[in-house]
């Protein structure tokens, strides 16, 4: 039975959760509406869903800017990861002053605001000639400081010993790293996974800076696209709006409990 000085505590959480929830349910229901019924505020479903997506499907390539998504962010995902799982563990396992000057250097990068550094990398792969290539949208997104603070941090937590006892069996640096760095800090990978997939599939300013060409456009510049003219279909916009979402959800969800366990350095 739920004690009675609990009871505000639960009150307080359900009222968080609805409020929480309420923008996720609401733009379920305005997908299935039409342009109408969301201006009239309706919140009940609607029966519009199937022409909602024959209009977002008509006007906009819904399937290229889905694979081109999918595409950015599980590459960037895969490669961020073993960049910055690798500059954390250095960090942390060869300690010296200079690596530790050099990381400080790399969390003051962190204040740089994103848009400072728009037109100098825009200049800088323009004379690459990496506008509007794959590449051209990895390079900025592979290697993020704060990836880096968040490997070196739950390194910490990794028993020395076990290194110390690898290399007395022959094992070089790199088998310690696959074999036994890399299985036991799961939870930390997972954690990781969750933050640069969303990171990389909601990439807006960069992608609409570097990606000039229709046909590399991904998920959330689709959006922006439809967003235009004289009248705003809103049913068709989140309708693409939900279709966005649902990857980063499913993502979320399955990583949530190795996710919480990365955020709090858990080991095991």
């Amino acid at each position: 039975m739920i004690q009675r000085r609990l009871i505000p505590t639960y009150i307080f959480l359900t009222i968080f959760s609805i409020i929480s929830v309420f923008p996720f349910l609401w733009m379920i229901s305005a997908a299935t509406n039409n342009y109408i019924d969301i201006s009239k505020g309706r919140l009940m479903p609607g029966a519009f869903a199937a022409e909602n997506f024959r209009n977002l499907v008509s006007q906009q390539p819904l399937a290229r800017a889905m694979t081109n998504s999918f595409v950015y962010a599980i590459s960037v995902t895969i490669i961020c990861l073993f960049i910055c799982s690798l500059a954390g563990y250095g960090f942390e396992v060869y300690h010296d002053k200079w690596k530790d000057k050099l990381f400080s250097i790399l969390l003051l990068a962190m204040m740089v605001p994103q848009v400072a550094t728009m037109i100098p990398l825009f200049q800088m792969f323009s004379k690459a000639k990496l506008l509007n290539t794959t590449i051209g949208f990895f390079l900025p997104m592979i290697s993020t400081p704060f990836m880096i603070m968040m490997f070196r941090q739950n390194a910490r937590a990794f028993p020395i010993d076990i290194i110390e006892a690898a290399r007395i069996d022959g094992l070089n640096e790199i088998q310690i790293f696959f074999r036994m760095f890399f299985p036991t800090m799961r939870s930390t990978y997972a954690a990781a996974a969750v933050i640069t997939f969303m990171n990389s599939w909601n990439a807006y300013l960069w992608p609409k800076v570097i990606m000039t060409d229709g046909k590399s456009l991904n998920m959330v510049m689709l959006i922006a696209n439809t967003i235009g003219g004289y009248k705003i279909d809103y049913g068709m916009i989140m309708m693409g709006v939900l279709f966005c979402s649902i990857p980063t959800m499913i993502v979320f969800f399955v990583l949530q409990k190795q996710f919480a366990e990365g955020i709090t350095g858990a080991v095991k």
